[in-house]
């Protein structure tokens, strides 16, 4: 009981904190507009949006912590896919097999959450708000929720009409070497700096062992062997067995890289980046200053969320983010 009332004490911190520093900016000046986009987007046609959105992503949380994993991975498998634009909500049919349904999709969750504030939001504001920048401010509220950085973001993104499973051949794998991980971040303006933040976002959730197991069929002197065992073990419970990826699962923090140290990313995409002389002194940085990943990821996370936005009639906003109008 102790230890929840210090929780729910330090999030009421936290928050206090964030209305401070908002009315800093407020006072003092912000960057209003990036990229076509707006932070003051709904001031006047629905100012209760970003609110309506918290509470939606706060009481699933509160029930379902894990959810907050699966809302930041969500945000990154629909923009990185033709960009921040709700495709990856999009339902499939009869003539097309959306994004949703490909195999690197299905273990998504969080829809659910996403559908509840559409719905509340629609029935203040309809027509107004759109999916895709209700996906970008859930993901948002889920990284704060779970103990990390408060990001702000704009606003203005408009849904888009195509989703198409052939396209999430271009989702990175999670069997990419460092460099690799380089190139494929780097052709959407990403820095190596950025893809080992955003790496960081694997602090919360699991991976399952189909994605991990082929590190276990083979001599790899950059895993740990005890932890090469837990690996195995969660394997035994077939291809869905899911393994943590840190210690701290539903805790947003550094203890991932501390994990990447000591041989024990899940990952071969996650342990390749402390493998890597090129990005191991990030990797070391990180886990040294949790300050210094908290900043540099929302920095990242600002990024991914303005990634290819579609702008006025480049898309449209959803009546419901699961079809198109």
């Amino acid at each position: 009981m102790l230890t929840r009332f210090k929780k729910q004490n330090n999030k009421m911190v936290r928050a206090n904190i964030v209305s401070m520093v908002l009315l800093m900016h407020a006072i003092v000046g912000f960057p209003f507009h990036a990229r076509g986009l707006s932070m003051t987007y709904y001031m006047m046609s629905c100012p209760f949006a970003e609110q309506i959105v918290k509470n939606s992503v706060n009481n699933a949380l509160q029930a379902d912590p894990t959810l907050a994993a699966g809302l930041i991975r969500m945000l990154f498998h629909d923009c990185f896919i033709e960009g921040c634009d709700a495709s990856i909500l999009l339902d499939s049919t009869k003539d097309n097999t959306a994004e949703k349904d490909s195999p690197a999709n299905l273990s998504l969750r969080g829809y659910e959450i996403i559908d509840d504030a559409k719905e509340k939001i629609e029935n203040r504001c309809p027509g107004v708000v759109s999916c895709a920048d209700i996906v970008a401010m859930a993901a948002r509220d889920a990284v704060f929720w779970a103990g990390g950085p408060y990001y702000d973001i704009p606003k203005g993104r408009f849904d888009g009409k195509r989703s198409k499973i052939e396209d999430t051949r271009n989702l990175p794998s999670p069997f990419l070497n460092a460099s690799q991980l380089i190139q494929t971040f780097g052709q959407r303006g990403f820095t190596p700096q950025d893809v080992v933040a955003l790496s960081g976002a694997h602090t919360l959730g699991v991976a399952r062992c189909s994605s991990f197991k082929a590190r276990l069929t083979v001599p790899d002197s950059s895993l740990d062997s005890t932890f090469a065992n837990t690996l195995s073990k969660t394997c035994s419970a077939g291809d869905n067995a899911e393994q943590p990826f840190d210690a701290t699962r539903n805790d947003f923090d550094n203890a991932y890289f501390n994990a990447l140290q000591m041989k024990s990313g899940v990952l071969f995409s996650d342990q390749t980046l402390f493998n890597t002389p090129r990005t191991r002194n990030l990797v070391n940085g990180y886990a040294l200053n949790q300050a210094k990943f908290f900043f540099d990821f929302q920095q990242a996370m600002r990024k991914m969320s303005n990634l290819d936005v579609k702008l006025g009639s480049q898309g449209e906003v959803r009546q419901n983010c699961r079809s198109i109008n």
